[in-house]
């Protein structure tokens, strides 16, 4: 069993441990004003309070789960795992709703819906972060512990928020576009592109990362920044019409493996594999395979970002609802920011994390 696939499972069967390795990663949350913060972890106890209270009145709980549709790449890795891991608690009497939705609005209603039909907590991927914020607020005055996964609120109303590194996946990425130019170019300058996600605190704190990295480089030039929407598909357009407006570049900034797909074969289909190099993340067996076998334009690096923070969310959430505290946290608060590290893989270490039998 390789690295990638152990990591794998330990994830789903000992979260606990997953949880207590973010423990020192975890940037505790932080709020303008005093009375806030107070507010907030106010809401954190009581939640946790009236899950408890309801733990002895009731033989069994039930986890709403909340999810954008997906059926296939990293989000719909995310929706399969964490739904496998709701099947697993029907051992331990706990019972799950999983709902998806396909755009914003629709993902409000499915958590009014949920908040109605009374269950025990809720685990939550926002399809966009400001869009949801009403509804996670929502979640807390009806009283229900939320575990926010992926892509952040613009609110302190969660119980707790699991997520990558993405500030840090954003630097990672522009430290292999540095040394990629410097290869190419002999220094560390260059035309860049940037293909960025959905409106999301992940496509924000990646780009922000990536920028602040680069600008003591001021010979990079990011020349054009478009939305690929983290799917192969509009990645695809946005970097054609990039193609077709620039006759010179460098690297291309992707900020998500399945739209590295998009943007490889809008490459290739332009006759420029030769050109440009991509950075990228998410971990997708597809890009492993691609570094493997060499093929072009070259993925200097995927830096990992587990489709798994669902699974680890409906875990937490069970330990919540029946009052036990994840192995690591005895005694203490589970964090109310829990973030999960980012590895950079790449042609030199990716036979450690390749499994051809992965979900994503």
């Amino acid at each position: 069993m390789n690295t990638r696939k152990f990591l794998q499972i330990l994830v789903i069967l000992m979260v606990g441990f997953i949880l207590a390795a973010c423990r020192d990663d975890a940037e505790p949350a932080t709020t303008d004003e005093n009375n806030e913060e107070e507010t907030t972890e106010e809401n954190t106890e009581n939640a946790d309070e009236e899950a408890n209270s309801d733990a002895s009145d009731s033989d069994g709980y039930t986890i709403g789960i909340s999810l954008p549709a997906a059926g296939h790449g990293w989000m719909g890795a995310m929706v399969e795992n964490t739904e496998a891991a709701a099947e697993e608690l029907a051992e331990e009497n706990i019972d799950y709703r999983l709902v998806t939705s396909s755009d914003p609005a629709a993902q409000a209603s499915d958590i009014d819906d949920l908040i109605t039909q009374g269950v025990d907590a809720i685990v939550m991927l926002p399809i966009e972060s400001a869009a949801l914020t009403p509804a996670a607020e929502a979640v807390a005055e009806a009283g229900i512990p939320l575990i926010n996964v992926d892509r952040g609120l613009e609110t302190e109303s969660y119980r707790t928020y699991i997520g990558g590194d993405n500030y840090g996946i954003g630097r990672v990425d522009a430290q292999y576009l540095v040394e990629g130019l410097i290869e190419k170019n002999g220094e560390p300058a260059g035309k860049v592109v940037e293909i960025s996600g959905v409106p999301s605190t992940v496509t924000d704190l990646r780009s922000q990362g990536f920028r602040d990295y680069i600008e003591d480089y001021p010979e990079i030039e990011i020349i054009a920044s478009q939305p690929g929407d983290f799917t192969a598909e509009a990645a695809l357009a946005a970097t054609e019409n990039i193609l077709l407006a620039n006759d010179e570049i460098d690297a291309v900034f992707s900020q998500d493996d399945d739209m590295t797909v998009g943007i490889v074969q809008a490459i290739r289909d332009a006759q420029r594999e030769e050109e440009m190099f991509i950075v990228s993340s998410g971990g997708m067996k597809e890009i492993y395979h691609m570094m493997l076998e060499g093929t072009m334009p070259e993925v200097k690096v995927s830096v990992t970002y587990s489709p798994r923070q669902g699974a680890i969310g409906v875990n937490l959430a069970a330990k919540i609802l029946k009052g036990e505290s994840p192995e690591g946290f005895e005694g203490e608060l589970v964090p109310h920011d829990i973030v999960l590290d980012a590895t950079p893989v790449t042609p030199e270490n990716v036979e450690d994390y390749y499994d051809e039998d992965a979900n994503y």
